[in-house]
């Protein structure tokens, strides 16, 4: 099941069983959703192209003591509407659900317009902002059941390309620790878990992946990091978590390579994997890297 199948079923599900719950559509997603709209015709509402008023109509709900949901395309939601999700929910804490698709370049036939690799970045600049990256179907309804009524604002950052394997942990807020080893620990964020693990076949090396990248969890790197060489892989713009790894490593010097995509704007058309195999995010291209850092 892709993710955004599996959204729509456990938020039907959550509407059935939280009368709190709203759902607010920036005209995306309306098809999929036509059981909510008949089922609770009172709390699923298709706002339109107004994601800026959406927001701030999510926040008035929430203020009420109700559970909003906001879904949209990721540049529209994230990028454009950062000022109202800095102002109505992070300084004001409140509770709501950030649920985007097409990030960081699903929608590649699209042009840049459509691209967002740079939201997990704008949203991390909001304080208590919790910004989740599920990486399968699975992943997302467990981090979704559990976090959508929490505290504060949470940002579910959706793909049409999952990982193959579902990292479902008992405590999902710690990172899945796939390999030890000691010549280099690889973080893996997100859907570049299939091309990490590829990429690490036969190295001596260890693969913390995470699908939680606000709050960080330094405390798992550090326990398990037997060497200052980092490889960051993320399926945004690359760099995105290397001050928290600074911080989470220290006093311990590190030698960190960061792999994400470049911070450029694509202006090549072409599929998803076209621009993977353009932006190092293969298999190989991480291959290589890693190798350079530990030949270094």
């Amino acid at each position: 099941m892709s993710m955004r199948k599996q959204f729509v079923e456990s938020v039907l599900r959550v509407l059935r069983t939280d009368d709190r719950v709203v759902l607010l559509l920036g005209d995306i997603g309306v098809f999929g959703f036509r059981d909510a709209f008949r089922d609770f015709p009172d709390r699923v509402y298709n706002i339109g192209i107004l994601e800026q008023a959406t927001v701030g109509v999510a926040a008035g709900l929430a203020k009420a003591g109700l559970i909003p949901i906001v879904h949209t395309i990721a540049p529209f939601l994230t990028e454009r509407c950062l000022e109202q999700i800095k102002i109505d929910f992070g300084y004001q804490r409140l509770r709501g659900s950030f649920v985007t698709v097409g990030a960081s370049y699903d929608y590649a036939q699209l042009g840049c317009t459509h691209h967002c690799p740079g939201d997990v970045q704008v949203l991390s600049s909001i304080p208590g902002m919790k910004i989740i990256l599920p990486g399968c179907a699975a992943e997302f309804d467990q981090l979704f059941m559990q976090n959508y009524a929490a505290e504060g604002p949470t940002y579910y950052r959706l793909s049409d390309f999952g990982n193959s394997r579902a990292a479902l942990m008992a405590v999902p807020s710690q990172p899945d620790v796939l390999k030890t080893g000691s010549l280099a620990t690889v973080v893996a964020v997100g859907t570049t878990l299939d091309a990490v693990l590829e990429a690490t076949e036969g190295l001596d090396v260890a693969v913390l992946y995470y699908n939680i990248v606000s709050p960080f969890d330094g405390e798992a790197l550090r326990r398990h990091a037997r060497s200052p060489n980092i490889l960051l892989c993320e399926p945004y713009y690359r760099g995105g978590l290397t001050a928290d790894i600074a911080d989470a490593m220290w006093p311990q010097p590190v030698r960190l390579l960061s792999v994400g995509v470049p911070r450029r704007f694509l202006t090549n058309y072409g599929n998803i994997k076209e621009h993977d195999a353009a932006n190092g995010l293969t298999a190989p291209a991480i291959r290589m890297e890693l190798e350079r850092l530990i030949n270094a």
